[in-house]
C-alpha cells in the first residue's frame, strides 16, 4: 500500500512526519530516519483499525498573508 508522507522541519532539529490518510506521525534526526519512524508507526497503526485504501491524498500549497516575526 502505497501512502503519503509530509515531512517538516522540527524547531529543536530534525524532522516530523506526518501520514495524512492514517492521522499517524513520528519523527527522526534526519528524513530517512523519519521516514523509517513513520511507516512503523503506520503499520502498527493499521494493525489495530485497518482502513479502506481509496486513492492518495492530495497535497498542494496557498498563501496568506500573516505578519510573521
Amino acid at each position: 500500500m502505497e501512502l503519503s508522507a509530509i515531512l517538516t522541519p522540527a524547531p529543536e532539529g530534525g524532522y516530523v512526519a506526518l501520514n495524512p490518510e492514517t492521522g499517524t506521525t513520528s519523527q527522526g534526526d534526519t528524513v530517512e530516519e523519519a521516514l523509517a519512524n513513520l511507516q512503523e508507526a503506520t503499520a502498527l497503526y493499521l494493525e489495530e483499525f485497518p482502513i479502506t485504501f481509496s486513492g492518495r491524498s492530495l497535497m498542494t500549497t496557498f498563501q496568506v498573508t500573516a505578519n510573521v516575526s
